[in-house]
C-alpha cells in the first residue's frame, strides 16, 4: 500500500431566487492508494494510527474514475492501476438565505448526512379576532364564523390530512370572530384542541370524539403540553401543530410541504404572490376574500355551505380613529427590542390595534403579544413582558408550580432523559419551581428526588411505606413503582348489639382509618313500649337503665289535687260549689297519692225584709229572699202586708181598700177607693142616718121615691203587671136598687123569688197608657160602662135557718163588686 498526496477541488450548490436550499463542499487534500491486495487498509492522511474504519473490496481491476461513499463522510476514487483516492468530505456553510415570513432559515442535513442546506420552514399562526400569517409571512384578518380549511395538500401524499380552524363570532355585535376549535386530521385520528371558556386559555383535547389524558401517543401521532400550549406533532411529517384557545400555530418541513399546501394559510414556497390562492388554483385578488372559499362541511354550523360564497362580513377597519391601548405601544418599545433584529413587530401591532378598537372590553390585543413573544422565543429570544401590562394579560399558575416567560419545549421529568436540553427554543408556561423537576409528562407533580406517585399524586421516596385507598404500598425502584397488597387489620372483639333499639354501626378509627371499629348503636325509633297515658294527677316520667337504650316509663303524681277533670297547684282555690271556699293544700291522700281539698261552708245571711221569705234557690247555697206577699206602702206611712187573695180596709180610711193577687207567679197589689153616693142628710128622716155596709158611705131612707139603678162615676188608678197608669182614670158602674119579692106560694107550698139586677146595658171598650216600673210603656184596653138598667137573674133558694143577716149579705155584695172591678180592670 503506497500513498501520495494530491489537491482535489469540488464546488457547491448555488441558492436559486425560486428554491430555499443551499448547498456545498470544500476543497481537501486527499490520499491517493495503491490496491495490492484483496483486503487492504485504508490511512487517512496524516495519521499513524492503524485503529479506523475498513474497507473490503473484491479481487477485481477498478478501472476508470469510479467512486463510492466509505464511513465518516470519505469518498473513494478508482483511478488506474489499482490506485485508489481516498478523499474526505469537508462542508463550506452555504449562503444564509431570508426567508418570505420573516423567520431564521434552519439547517437541513442532506441526503448523505455529511453536508446541511438552509430551508425556510412553513409557519402559518393565527391570533385575536382572528388575525392570520400565511406560510410566506402574509398577514391578513379574517371574521367568518364556520370552519374553514388551514391546511391541506394541493397533490395528495399523505392519507387523510389537514388542518382546519372552527371560528365563532366572539362579541354581540356579530361584527368579529374568534377561534374555537383547531381541527388535525391524519390518517385514522381526528383530533379537536377545544377552547372551553371563550378568551381562555383552557381547552380540552379529543381523540375521535373521545376526551384523551395528556400526553397521548398513538398511531405515529402524539398530543403533549407544551407550556401553556397544547402540541400535536406527527413524527412521520416532521410537523406538530399548536393551539392554547387565543392563538395557533403550524410548522411544516419544506422538504416534504414545499410548494404543495393550499387553504387560508396558502402555498408555502418563500412567495407571498400566491398565498391568496382559491380552490380552483386561481388567485384572489385578497386573502379575506379567498378565506371565505375555504370553508367544509360542519353538522353543527347549518348555516353554513361549501361552495356558497358567504354574506361578506362588514369591515372592521375603524372608522374613526382610536387611541390604541397602551399593551399594543409594548410591541414597539423597549419590551420586545431584543427580538425586533429576528421578527418585525409591525404586523403584530397592527393587529394589537384593531382588536384594541374594535373590541376594547375583551382584552384581545393581550393575544397579538403572545403570538409575537412565541415567535420570537422561537427565534431564541426570550421576552418577559406579561409583568409590563399591569395585570390586564397576567396569567395564573397553580399552586404548586411557577410561571416563566420562558421554559423548555418539553420539560425533563424523572421518566425522560436526564441529558440537557441541546435546544434553545422555549416556550412560556407553569414549571416546577428550581430545584424540583416534573415526575412525568402525564403526573402533572413536582418532586424534588425521583421516587414513586400514585392516584393520590403525593411524591415518595424509594423504600418509604405508605397506606393509601386502604391498601398497603411500597414505594420501589423499577418496575411499576409502586406495589400495593390489600391493608391487614388488628382483630377486634366481637360486639352483640342484642339488646332492644341497638344496632351496629361502623365508625371510623382514628388510629386506622382502613379498618373501621364496630359499635352498638342506640336508635329510640327502634323501640316497641310506648309511653302510657297517664291519668288526671299524673305524668309520665322515663329513665333509661344502665346498659339499656330503650326507655322504661312510669306514672308519678304531680303533687296536685284533682277535681271535674281538673288540676289544681298547692295552695291554689278550688272551686266545689258556691256555699264552700275549697283550697288545694300540700297533704297527700296516701291511697290516691292526690293532693287533699281542703273546704269550709260560707256562712248565710236568714234575714229578709217584711214580705219575704228565703227559700232555697239552685245553685246559691243561702238561698233567697223571695216575696211572697204584698207590701202596700199606705198615705199614712204605714206598710200593709197582704197574702195573695186578702183585702184589707185603710185603717184610717174604710173607704180605701187595699187588695193583693197571684197572677202567673207574679204578685200584683191594688188600691180601690169607694166614691160615695151623693148623700144629703137632710132627706133623711131623723135617726135614720147609717153606714151602708161597706163601712164607709153613709145612707138613709129616702124621703122621696128610692134611687133607680143608674150608671156612676169614679176616678181611679189602673194597675196591669206591675204597670199603673199615670193619672187616674173615670171609670163608671151601675149602682141603684131594682125590684126584689120573695113570696109564699100556696100552690108550690114554697118561696117564690123574683130578682132584678142593678147591671150595664151598653158598655164600650177605652184604651189607657201604662207606664212600666223598666221604663217603657204599655197599651191597656177596658170596659167602660154607659148605661145600667134592671135585668131579671135567678134568685137562689133559702131556707129560713140559711138566712144571714142583711148586713152580712150587703158587705159580701159590697167585696164581690170590688172583686169583681178588680178583675175588669186587669183584664
Amino acid at each position: 500500500l503506497s500513498t501520495s498526496p494530491m489537491s482535489v477541488t469540488t464546488s457547491g450548490t448555488t441558492p436559486t431566487e425560486s428554491f430555499t436550499t443551499t448547498s456545498g463542499t470544500t476543497s481537501s487534500n486527499f490520499t491517493t492508494i495503491t490496491a495490492t491486495t484483496i483486503t487492504s487498509k485504508i490511512v487517512s492522511p496524516g495519521s499513524t494510527s492503524t485503529s479506523g474504519p475498513t474497507a473490503t473490496s473484491s479481487a477485481v481491476t477498478i478501472a476508470g474514475s469510479d467512486s463510492w461513499l466509505l464511513c465518516n463522510c470519505t469518498t473513494a476514487i478508482c483511478i488506474e492501476d489499482n490506485m485508489v483516492q481516498v478523499v474526505p468530505i469537508i462542508c463550506n456553510p452555504p449562503p444564509k438565505p431570508t426567508c418570505a415570513n420573516g423567520l431564521s432559515p434552519v439547517q437541513v442535513i442532506d441526503k448523505d448526512g455529511c453536508c446541511w442546506h438552509w430551508e425556510c420552514d412553513c409557519y402559518c399562526t393565527g391570533w385575536g379576532d382572528p388575525h392570520y400569517m400565511t406560510f410566506d409571512g402574509l398577514y391578513y384578518s379574517y371574521q367568518g364564523n364556520c370552519t374553514y380549511v388551514l391546511v391541506e395538500e394541493i397533490y395528495k401524499k399523505v392519507d387523510n390530512f389537514g388542518v382546519y380552524i372552527d371560528n365563532y363570532h366572539c362579541d354581540t355585535r356579530d361584527v368579529v370572530s374568534c377561534p374555537r376549535t383547531l381541527i388535525v386530521r391524519h390518517e385514522t385520528q381526528e383530533v379537536r384542541i377545544a377552547t372551553v371558556k371563550p378568551n381562555t386559555l383552557q381547552v380540552e383535547v379529543t381523540v375521535n370524539k373521545q376526551a384523551v389524558a395528556l400526553p397521548y401517543k398513538k398511531f405515529g401521532l402524539s398530543i403533549y403540553e407544551s407550556g401553556i400550549n397544547r402540541v400535536v406533532e406527527i413524527p412521520e411529517l416532521k410537523m406538530n401543530v399548536t393551539y392554547n384557545g387565543l392563538s395557533f400555530s403550524i410548522r411544516m418541513p419544506y422538504s416534504l410541504f414545499g410548494n404543495n399546501t393550499h387553504g387560508q394559510c396558502g402555498v408555502c414556497n418563500n412567495n407571498t404572490a400566491d398565498d391568496c390562492m382559491l380552490p380552483d388554483g386561481s388567485i384572489a385578488e385578497n386573502c379575506e376574500t379567498m378565506a371565505d372559499h375555504w370553508q367544509v362541511v360542519d353538522p353543527s354550523k347549518p348555516q353554513c355551505s361549501p361552495g356558497i360564497i358567504p354574506t361578506k362580513a362588514p369591515s372592521t377597519t375603524p372608522k374613526q380613529p382610536c387611541k390604541e391601548s397602551s399593551i399594543c405601544e409594548l410591541l414597539l418599545g423597549s419590551v420586545f427590542k431584543p427580538c425586533h433584529g429576528f421578527v418585525r413587530p409591525e404586523k403584530y401591532y397592527a393587529a394589537c390595534v384593531f382588536d384594541s378598537c374594535v373590541l376594547p372590553n375583551l382584552d384581545l390585543e393581550c393575544s397579538s403579544l403572545q403570538v409575537y413573544a412565541a415567535v420570537c422565543a422561537d427565534q431564541s429570544v426570550c421576552i418577559d413582558w406579561r409583568s409590563h401590562t399591569n395585570g390586564v394579560c397576567s396569567y395564573k399558575c397553580p399552586s404548586h408550580k411557577e410561571y416563566r416567560a420562558c421554559g423548555p419545549i418539553e420539560e425533563i421529568t424523572c421518566k425522560s432523559s436526564q441529558q440537557n436540553e441541546t435546544s434553545t427554543k422555549q416556550v412560556e408556561g407553569c414549571f416546577c419551581p428550581n430545584g424540583t423537576m416534573l415526575y412525568d409528562s402525564g403526573v402533572d407533580v413536582c418532586v424534588k428526588t425521583c421516587g414513586c406517585v400514585g392516584v393520590d399524586k403525593i411524591p415518595r421516596e424509594f423504600g418509604e411505606k405508605f397506606t393509601v385507598d386502604c391498601q398497603d404500598c411500597i414505594c420501589l425502584e423499577g418496575g411499576n413503582g409502586i406495589v400495593c397488597k390489600p391493608h391487614e387489620c388488628a382483630k377486634q372483639n366481637k360486639t352483640s348489639c342484642d339488646g332492644e333499639g341497638f344496632y351496629e354501626v361502623n365508625e371510623v378509627n382514628s388510629e386506622d382509618s382502613c379498618c373501621p371499629i364496630v359499635t352498638c348503636k342506640c336508635n329510640t325509633s327502634l323501640c316497641t313500649t310506648k309511653a302510657p297515658k297517664c291519668t288526671l294527677g299524673f305524668e309520665v316520667h322515663s329513665h333509661i337503665p344502665s346498659g339499656q337504650c330503650c326507655p322504661v316509663y312510669e306514672c308519678v303524681p304531680k303533687r296536685v289535687c284533682v277535681h271535674q277533670n281538673a288540676e289544681f297547684l298547692p295552695n291554689s282555690s278550688v272551686f266545689v260549689d258556691k256555699c264552700q271556699n275549697c283550697f288545694c293544700t300540700n297533704e297527700v291522700n296516701i291511697s290516691t297519692q292526690l293532693n287533699i281539698i281542703s273546704c269550709e261552708h260560707i256562712p248565710c245571711d236568714t234575714y229578709c225584709e217584711p214580705g219575704y221569705e228565703r227559700q232555697p234557690v239552685k245553685g246559691e247555697c243561702c238561698g233567697r229572699c223571695v216575696q211572697t206577699k204584698c207590701v202596700i206602702h199606705t198615705r199614712n206611712n204605714f206598710d200593709l202586708i197582704l197574702s195573695p187573695g186578702e183585702f184589707k180596709n185603710d185603717p184610717h180610711n174604710n173607704c180605701t181598700i187595699y187588695s193583693c193577687v197571684n197572677i202567673h207567679n207574679q204578685l200584683i197589689s191594688s188600691t180601690s177607693e169607694i166614691t160615695c153616693p151623693a148623700f144629703n142628710e137632710e132627706s133623711c128622716k131623723p135617726g135614720t142616718i147609717t153606714f151602708l155596709p161597706n163601712g164607709c158611705c153613709k145612707t138613709c131612707a129616702p124621703l122621696d121615691s128610692p134611687t133607680r139603678c143608674s150608671v156612676r162615676e169614679r176616678q181611679d188608678f189602673i194597675v196591669y203587671k206591675d204597670c199603673r197608669s199615670v193619672d187616674r182614670v173615670v171609670m163608671t158602674e151601675c149602682e141603684g136598687t131594682c125590684g126584689t119579692t120573695s113570696l109564699y106560694s100556696a100552690a108550690s107550698n114554697s118561696m117564690e123569688h123574683s130578682c132584678s139586677c142593678c147591671r150595664e146595658s151598653r158598655t164600650t171598650v177605652k184604651e189607657v197608657k201604662l207606664m212600666c216600673p223598666t221604663g217603657h210603656s204599655i197599651s191597656h184596653k177596658y170596659i167602660y160602662v154607659e148605661s145600667c138598667s134592671c135585668r131579671d137573674t135567678e134568685c137562689s133558694s133559702s131556707q129560713s135557718s140559711e138566712l144571714q143577716s142583711t148586713e152580712e149579705n150587703d158587705k159580701a155584695s159590697t167585696l164581690n163588686r170590688i172583686k169583681r172591678a178588680i178583675s175588669l180592670t186587669l183584664k
